[in-house]
């Protein structure tokens, strides 16, 4: 482990050019990889005090699962560790929720939560009290809020990037993987400090601790509707039909691709699935012969393919899918205009008066309040339309208390008209 008590102050912002390249403040932290050494980081992670930072690498674009593939936490006190959890068995397993025990009152610190709060909690480790240093950019209203670009405007260091797309599932990690991944952590406190001065200076950090609050408090994971609906160019996809051939051979891919724990796009990329379905192959060999399955990967799963575009085609009408996903909410805003311009006018008179109500509290509009929020609200209004009637309504659809007393009153002007 680093030592973390007499870390130096970071320096001033410096201009990229100038700004010094971010190194460790000491020795390079261990691999953690058996049950006996992960006692010990518990110790020490227990005796300590002040937040806790951590990150997790996955290996998306390598392989179909989401798990996280190392772990790395740091603690004032303490320092630095990396802890490789796949010595720990399959997830979803709790090998980890020792180590969140011991840090549980404290505030976790991470970047972008919302991305790695579902394989943490495969370990067991599931945040309490979370600050997100992404999410309180954004209500800053940084232009750009990625860590490495954070960290060298607010804390005057370069980030080192070539290694931010590898495959963290290969064994033995490579040293230089392990060092790039340990300066993830090595300055996301005092980013967190520093960004937490300025939520307060700005009146923003109630908005923040909200903001917070809601995100641990939410449950990890949570499967959409209808993935395959998300597949890139369906809609170039004509009919019923065709998109019973996009579902069929998307769960086929699918579970060819969580049988070989690779990504989908590694087994059949989307563009061919959407050849598929607009062409409607009559036999295997016609599949085969599309520009989209000559590859040796397409050409190996061939015979299962041509059987979900068979089986599509074999559909009985009334089992084929809607042209429409299904939702609970109002039909697409594109609609609106043709369809229904009442509706459309009371949109496009909420969006402008929200954008002015962001421009004058210096958020991005999308965090001012969710954009599905803002739709929900302009197909049906309450009726009779309130403050109230509003309030609980923006309540309903999972808006926080401060978005709802920013934008309540603005909304029921902009849907008066």
């Amino acid at each position: 482990m680093t030592a973390a008590d007499d870390d130096p102050a970071p320096p001033p912002a410096a201009d990229a050019d100038d700004a010094p390249l971010l190194e460790l403040r000491g020795e390079p932290p261990p691999l953690v990889e058996t049950a006996a050494r992960l006692k010990q980081v518990v110790a020490d992670f227990a005796a300590a005090t002040g937040p806790v930072a951590i990150d997790a690498e996955r290996a998306s674009g390598y392989r179909y699962s989401q798990r996280a593939y190392l772990v790395q936490v740091r603690r004032a006190g303490v320092g630095s560790v990396l802890i490789d959890p796949v010595g720990f068995g399959d997830v979803p397993n709790e090998s980890l929720r020792p180590l969140a025990e011991a840090v549980a009152e404290e505030e976790w610190v991470l970047h972008a939560a919302s991305q790695d709060l579902a394989c943490l909690a495969e370990l067991g480790m599931r945040p309490r009290s979370l600050f997100d240093t992404e999410l309180a950019g954004r209500l800053l209203n940084y232009p750009r809020v990625g860590l490495a670009v954070l960290v060298e405007e607010l804390l005057g260091y370069r980030m080192r990037k070539e290694h931010s797309a590898v495959d963290w599932s290969k064994r033995p990690l490579p040293e230089s993987w392990l060092h790039y991944a340990a300066l993830d952590v090595e300055m996301l406190l005092e980013l967190r400090d520093v960004l937490a001065d300025q939520l307060s200076a700005s009146g923003k950090a109630e908005w923040a601790r909200q903001e917070f609050a809601a995100w641990a408090a939410m449950p990890a994971g949570g499967a959409r509707v209808d993935p395959w609906r998300r597949t890139s160019g369906i809609h170039r996809v004509r009919g019923r039909r065709g998109l019973a051939v996009v579902k069929a051979m998307w769960e086929q891919r699918d579970a060819l691709a969580r049988q070989r724990d690779t990504t989908a796009a590694r087994i059949l990329p989307d563009a061919a699935i959407v050849e598929a379905a607009a062409a409607a192959p009559k036999s295997r060999r016609a599949l085969g012969r599309l520009g989209g399955f000559t590859s040796r990967g397409a050409q190996r799963y061939l015979t299962q393919f041509y059987a979900a575009v068979a089986e599509a085609a074999a559909l009985p009408e009334e089992e084929l899918p809607s042209l429409a996903a299904r939702a609970d909410g109002p039909p697409p805003a594109r609609s609106w205009p043709h369809k229904f311009p009442a509706a459309a006018e009371r949109l496009a008179r909420c969006r402008e008066a929200l954008a002015a109500l962001a421009d004058a509290h210096d958020v991005p509009q999308e965090n001012l309040l969710q954009p599905d929020a803002v739709r929900r609200l302009a197909w049906r209004p309450p009726d009779p339309l309130t403050k109230q009637a509003v309030e609980a309504a923006l309540a309903a659809t999972g808006a926080r208390p401060w978005q709802i007393e920013l934008t309540a009153e603005v909304l029921v002007d902009a849907l008066t008209g």
